[in-house]
């Protein structure tokens, strides 16, 4: 019997990436025949993304792909929640509906958990040897000052906890209870999935071609404040609370 990747996909107005970004990962194959699953989380767009994606699921019909639609915008926490509580895959992984990532790097990350020896796998943007567009100096400080942040309480030593490249095995994420609804996923999941007990994680190196904000950059300074709240409300605070309760 063959595994499944389910692969989420939030998009909020991304109505001129989302077909390049369906296709390349359409165009993906995975070792070792796993087969995929794609699904689509429509934040409320108010371009025409849905109707371009409902064009993409009529000219592939082959593929095994939804598409969901929030009824409003509830951030892309939100919609990852509600993608990996559809999903039904072996293995969960976010995709960015931006070229931001590239899937072929899929392979690179489910290695790992198909040898056998990972639970959950980062794709660092930080290690190894591919591709990495040249932005932002103070997106890279701000990134590496979080990642260290998150390391300190969680005591993981990973080198890119922003990271969107996430590979999960489905029932160790489905049974996380997850709260964030816009940007504070990555440190939340982390936090929470450091706690687990026995979890391997790992860490692979992956390419990034990054865009500008001219180019459809959506996270802002506010988004890094955010982080560190989240860090410090799923780490310290949650144990401190811990402590005065016994």
């Amino acid at each position: 019997m063959s595994l499944t990747l389910s692969i989420i996909i939030p998009a909020f107005n991304e109505a001129n990436s989302i077909t390049r970004i369906l296709q390349k990962v359409s165009d993906v194959s995975l070792i070792q025949n796993v087969e995929k699953e794609i699904v689509i989380i429509n934040d409320c767009s108010t371009d025409n993304t849905q109707q371009i994606v409902n064009d993409f699921i009529t000219n592939n019909s082959k593929l095994n792909i939804r598409l969901f639609s929030q009824e409003k915008n509830r951030g892309k926490g939100a919609a990852i929640h509600k993608g990996i509580e559809l999903a039904t895959g072996d293995f969960i992984i976010v995709q960015d509906a931006d070229l931001e990532y590239d899937p072929e790097d899929f392979n690179i990350l489910l290695k790992p958990m198909l040898d056998g020896f990972a639970d959950v796998v980062y794709g660092s943007r930080f290690a190894g040897g591919n591709p990495h567009r040249i932005l932002f100096f103070w997106h890279t400080v701000g990134n590496k000052f979080l990642t260290m942040l998150s390391n300190m309480f969680t005591n993981l030593n990973l080198t890119d906890m922003e990271t969107c490249y996430k590979l999960f095995k489905s029932d160790v994420v489905k049974n996380l209870n997850l709260k964030e609804k816009r940007f504070g996923f990555e440190p939340e999941v982390t936090a929470k999935m450091s706690r687990i007990k026995g979890i391997r994680i790992y860490e692979v190196g992956i390419s990034y071609y990054g865009r500008t904000y001219d180019e459809g950059k959506k996270i802002k300074a506010s988004d890094g404040f955010r982080a560190i709240w989240c860090i410090l409300r799923y780490n310290f605070l949650r144990r401190k609370k811990q402590i005065i309760s016994l």
